[in-house]
Order: C-alpha cells, then sequence, then structure tokens
C-alpha cells in the first residue's frame, strides 16, 4: 500500500482511510468505473495501480497480497482472470481520472475514475534522436542511373545470358562425348 501522507486523512483515521480506500477498490475492479470525489480518485490511483501490478503478476504470493488489502475474495478473482489479461501488455497507467465538474448538494469537485482497458498501441520508434543516429554515417553521395537505364540493362543481360549459357551448354557436352570416345579406344 502507499506510504500514508501526512495531515488531514478522507475520512478521519488511518483505519478507516485504508478500508475506505479498499472499499472503493473493490469497487472500481466490480464496475470498471466509478464516480467520486477528486481527492478520493486521486489517492484510490496509486493504490488500484499497484494491485493491478500484483494481479498481472499472477502467482500465489500476489493474490494473497492483494487479498490483505481487499477481502471480498470474488473481486480479487475478478481482478486476476478478467482485468489482469485485459492490461497485460500496459506498462502502467491502468486507471484514468476525468473531472465531472462539482456535486450539487455541497458543490465538492467530482471525478469519474475507471479502468484503461484499451488495447496498447505502440508508436513507431521515429523520434529526434533516433533520426539522427541513422543519419550520422554520411558517405560520398553516390550518383544513381535514372531508373530507364537500369531496366534497359538488366533487360539487356537477360536476353544476352540465354545465348551464351546455350553455347556453354553445348560445349561441355561435346567434350564429355569426346572423353567418352577416348577411353572406349583405349579400351
Amino acid at each position: 500500500m502507499p506510504q500514508p501522507t501526512k495531515g488531514p486523512r478522507l475520512g478521519g483515521g488511518p483505519a478507516h482511510e485504508r478500508l475506505l480506500l479498499a472499499n472503493l477498490a473493490a469497487a472500481l475492479f466490480t464496475h470498471k468505473s466509478i464516480t467520486t470525489t477528486e481527492t478520493k480518485a486521486k489517492r484510490l490511483r496509486p493504490l488500484a495501480e499497484r494491485l493491478i501490478t500484483f494481479a498481472k503478476r499472477g502467482d500465489l504470493h500476489a493474490r494473497r497480497r492483494v487479498l490483505s488489502v481487499i477481502g471480498d475474495k470474488s473481486v480479487v478473482h475478478e481482478l486476476f482472470t478478467e482485468i489482469a489479461p485485459l492490461v497485460a501488455e500496459r506498462e502502467g497507467g491502468y486507471t484514468r481520472i476525468t473531472k465531472i465538474g462539482n456535486r450539487k448538494g455541497d458543490n465538492a469537485p467530482m471525478a469519474v475514475i475507471e479502468l484503461v482497458l484499451e488495447p496498447v498501441v505502440k508508436k513507431p520508434a521515429s523520434s529526434k534522436k533516433s533520426a539522427a543516429r541513422v543519419e550520422t554515417p554520411k558517405a560520398a553521395p553516390v550518383e544513381e542511373a535514372p531508373a530507364e537505364e537500369v531496366v534497359e540493362e538488366a533487360a539487356a543481360e537477360e536476353t544476352e545470358a540465354p545465348e551464351t549459357e546455350a553455347a556453354e551448354a553445348e560445349a561441355p557436352a561435346e567434350e564429355t562425348t569426346d572423353e567418352t570416345a577416348e577411353e572406349s579406344e583405349e579400351k
């Protein structure tokens, strides 16, 4: 669990704050999204992300550590079997806090905290630093022939190649027949 903050707690004492955050985390994992005050959402985020990280590990020790915070076995089971596989590729940032304005009764600032379950889209590594690294080995500029000339040269080589190969194929065949004739005369 994250280190408790000094100063005023959310509900009263530190034990009450732990229970309050555990209940908020259980509700978040059950419903995937909850509406609460901004302060509670900001305090819930590190706890929820840490519990999801334990769930991604998936071993018995991690399950017991999550059970020590959230007492409900069905919520822990849902966290380990449904939520953890959905965020397996994500390296952090499992929750999103969206401010929604003030509550009507006491004008408290409200927020929606939700799980980010969308698949991760990896960005291509095209940063300025990597582009500079690629361009560092500078060689003398090579003049390239226009594409039409290259195509014509390739076509000319292909037409000449079969004629020379056919001539070379006939020559060894004649040599082999001469060698076999000489061998038969020696016998």
